[in-house]
């Protein structure tokens, strides 16, 4: 049969035009077996077309994987094992994952592992340096635009912002994404680097209340894994600090 009936039989089927070539090569000892490798070999091409189709839509700075990653210079919580981070089983449960610790201590390379695993498991990803996305939100509301923004990132079940914190963001902005992560709270993922304690997070977002309020969000269902340099002081005093000073300011404001 010529290649090109085969060619136009694909296209309607809307098979991959791979599959006329591969017809030519693929052998089997019985017809059942020949048409069982043509659609194998189809159904691993078109899943490694979404695998490359959502890296490339994910917005990685560079590809990563977890070869060669130390995870015994990272301290994990005590109910999280590497091969149970490296799973995603948090993805399904939909609990965050937040990555604290000192600039250049691996914190893009592990988020960006996991969001490329994640990709290669057919799961949507969005990567942002979080600046980046504050100046896309403030923009998107200044132009009308901001509905075909959000609707984008809700493509995604997985949400990572790196660099959080890093340099001041606009005012407008800080509260889109606030608003942002309070909607999709319980819904996604979100992967968060920072190297700012909690209870710094106010110098991010401009406002205490709303601070304390996306702490304790992130927080509800969230992995907490700290790099090299941290002391346990973050987990064990920065959110109950912010909460004392959010009383300490309602009280005043009382008297």
């Amino acid at each position: 049969m010529p290649e090109e009936e085969i060619i136009g039989c694909c296209k309607k089927l809307k098979l991959s035009r791979n599959l006329a070539d591969m017809s030519q090569t693929t052998e089997g000892e019985s017809h059942q077996e020949y048409l069982y490798k043509l659609l194998s070999a189809e159904l691993k091409n078109r899943e490694q077309g979404r695998t490359a189709k959502l890296i490339n839509s994910a917005g990685f700075y560079s590809i990563k994987t977890f070869d060669g990653f130390r995870f015994d210079e990272i301290t994990l919580p005590s109910d999280l094992a590497p091969e149970s981070l490296k799973s995603l089983d948090f993805i399904k449960e939909k609990k965050n994952v937040i990555m604290y610790g000192r600039t250049g201590t691996g914190k893009t390379m592990l988020s960006t592992a996991l969001g490329v695993s994640a990709c290669q498991k057919g799961i949507p990803v969005k990567f942002y340096r979080t600046a980046a996305l504050v100046n896309q939100l403030s923009e998107a509301k200044k132009a009308g635009t901001l509905g075909t923004l959000l609707k984008k990132l809700n493509k995604a079940s997985v949400i990572i912002l790196d660099e959080w914190g890093y340099v001041p963001y606009d005012r407008t902005g800080a509260q889109l994404l606030f608003d942002y992560l309070s909607e999709i709270h319980e819904h996604k993922s979100i992967i968060l680097n920072t190297n700012l304690e909690f209870s710094r997070w106010v110098n991010v977002l401009y406002d205490e209340q709303m601070t304390v309020a996306l702490v304790g969000r992130l927080m509800h269902h969230c992995y907490l894994l700290l790099f090299p340099g941290e002391n346990n002081r973050l987990r064990e005093s920065s959110i109950n600090d912010l909460y004392r000073s959010i009383a300490s300011t309602d009280k005043k404001e009382g008297h």
